[in-house]
């Protein structure tokens, strides 16, 4: 069993900075995305930010990443610095999400105005 979800999203797509751990567990993605939809904004971001540091690398499918930043965002919607970064990794790995950076860095322009 993994002790993280860092740990597990290393073991399912591996890492493309450290050696996946020795791991004999059985896997399946959608383990993975079950412990990811429950996982607290925290534990997302860690995996995100350890597993791809610099938003364009890492061997996280997009899709993963995409899910992961809509589900730190909704347990953090008050955090402005939260949504330009996934806002960022939306647009990076686009165009099909343009239209959603730019509404979130809105929301986070709005509310650093409001603040």
């Amino acid at each position: 069993m993994h002790r993280t979800l860092t740990e597990h999203a290393r073991c399912l797509y591996g890492d493309e900075y450290r050696p996946a751990p020795e791991c004999d567990a059985d896997h399946h993605e959608h383990r993975f995305v079950e412990e990811l939809t429950f996982a607290d904004a925290d534990s997302i971001l860690a995996m995100l930010r350890e597993l791809s540091p610099h938003l364009v690398d890492g061997h996280l499918p997009v899709w993963i990443r995409n899910l992961a930043y809509r589900l730190a965002v909704l347990q953090r919607p008050d955090d402005p610095l939260l949504m330009r970064e996934a806002a960022d990794s939306l647009h990076l790995h686009g165009p099909d999400w343009d239209d959603i950076a730019a509404e979130l860095r809105k929301r986070a322009d709005a509310l650093e105005a409001g603040a």
